[in-house]
C-alpha cells in the first residue's frame, strides 16, 4: 500500500503528470528532453523526476554524462488500470495534446542541441569548437 500512496503522490502535480505520459508514449527520454518539454528550470525537472523515482515509479539511467529516465516496468504492470485510467481521463485534453506536438519536435532534436541551449557551451562544447581547439 505505501507504494501505491508514494506513486499517487507523485503523480499529484502537473508537471509530474506530464511526465510519466511522455515516458508512457516515447519509452525513454534524457533529463534534457524532459526540461524543455516542461520549460522549467533544470533543478526543478530535477526534482520532480527524483520524486518520481523516489516512489519507484521511473527508472534513471546514467550513460556518459547523460541521465536518461523511464517507466519502471513492474509498476506498469502491476498499475495498469491505473494508465488505462489516465490516459482515458486525459485522452481529449488541449495540454496533453500539445505536449504531443511538443514531445515531437523535442524528440526529432539532438540532445546535445537541447543540452547546449539549456545550459550553454560549457556543458556539450560544439563540434566545431572542439575541432579549432584540437
Amino acid at each position: 500500500m505505501t507504494q501505491t500512496l508514494n506513486i499517487l503522490k507523485a503523480l499529484a502535480d502537473r508537471n509530474r503528470l506530464r511526465i510519466v505520459l511522455a515516458l508512457e508514449e516515447h519509452g525513454e527520454m534524457c533529463a534534457c528532453q524532459i526540461t524543455e518539454l516542461l520549460q522549467v528550470a533544470g533543478a526543478t525537472a530535477s526534482r520532480h523526476l527524483s520524486l518520481l523515482v523516489n516512489a519507484e515509479f521511473v527508472k534513471a539511467r546514467k550513460e556518459g554524462r547523460w541521465i536518461f529516465y523511464r517507466l519502471t516496468p513492474e509498476v506498469h504492470t502491476e498499475h495498469r488500470d491505473l494508465f488505462n485510467w489516465l490516459r482515458q481521463q486525459v485522452q481529449t485534453s488541449p495540454d496533453v495534446e500539445a505536449d504531443r506536438r511538443t514531445l515531437a519536435s523535442i524528440m526529432a532534436r539532438d540532445p546535445e542541441e537541447l543540452c547546449r541551449r539549456q545550459r550553454g557551451e560549457r556543458c556539450c562544447p560544439s563540434n566545431e569548437k572542439e575541432n579549432i581547439n584540437a
